[in-house]
């Protein structure tokens, strides 16, 4: 019985330390992932509009979530706080494609060809900001993503050495929300854990890539083909 109730103790301050670990991350990382802006007109002017990726249909059409991100950026874009846009997700399998289908969608909407640039290795927000910084040599953008994902993305852009602000591209209630805070409660505590400790780099590399080249050195041979 002693054993056991030594053990119920262990298991009690395990657990305990853990809970308070998540929610000092989670404090740290809310109140350092800012600022977030609800309306495009209110956005100050930066170099670039970051789109981090999010799930796509199969024939590449962006999930809900995706698609507001999405129309998020184009409304930054329309008001002129950004000149060019940075599209990242995965794509590093031949089946599924996140940028691809995010640059479609973009191209439909009017937004040009030469404006739209392309991160395929975009597997995770922190690959997304990190290759930011190290490939394409941004140093101030907008981000645009839903809310609970904002501070997050913000935290990991200023880690990056980027100076940005979100843009919230919350447009509908999302059937996964509370399943989303709680993912993103664990995921702003590895956040932490990623940059602080053990300096986590993205899964790829690549040679430096200029915004004010040119966009089409991004695009894949597919994208290429169908221009």
């Amino acid at each position: 019985m002693l054993r056991l109730r030594t053990l119920v103790k262990i298991v009690m301050g395990v657990s305990l330390v853990g809970t308070l670990g998540i929610a000092t991350t989670n404090l740290i990382v809310i109140r350092t992932g800012v600022p977030i802006y609800e309306q495009a007109d209110q956005l100050p002017n930066k170099t670039v509009i970051l789109v981090p990726g999010a799930r796509v249909y199969q024939d590449g059409t962006p999930y809900p979530a995706l698609e507001d991100r999405l129309v998020a950026a184009l409304e930054a874009w329309k008001l002129g706080k950004a000149t060019r846009i940075l599209v990242s997700g995965d794509h590093q399998y031949n089946g599924y494609d996140e940028v691809n289908g995010m640059r479609t969608w973009l191209l439909e909407a009017g937004v040009p060809s030469e404006v739209i640039f392309m991160d395929h290795a975009g597997l995770r927000t922190l690959d997304t900001m990190a290759r930011a910084a190290q490939v394409f040599g941004v140093k101030d953008a907008i981000l645009c993503t839903q809310r609970f994902h904002l501070s997050r993305s913000l935290f990991l852009a200023h880690q990056a050495g980027i100076d940005a602000v979100g843009l919230t591209a919350d447009r509908r209630i999302y059937p996964k929300a509370p399943l989303d805070a709680v993912r993103e409660a664990i995921a702003r505590t590895v956040a932490i854990l990623d940059t602080t400790v053990f300096h986590t780099q993205p899964k790829f590399a690549g040679p430096p890539i200029s915004l004010e080249g040119d966009a089409a050195q991004t695009h894949d041979r597919w994208t290429q083909r169908t221009d």
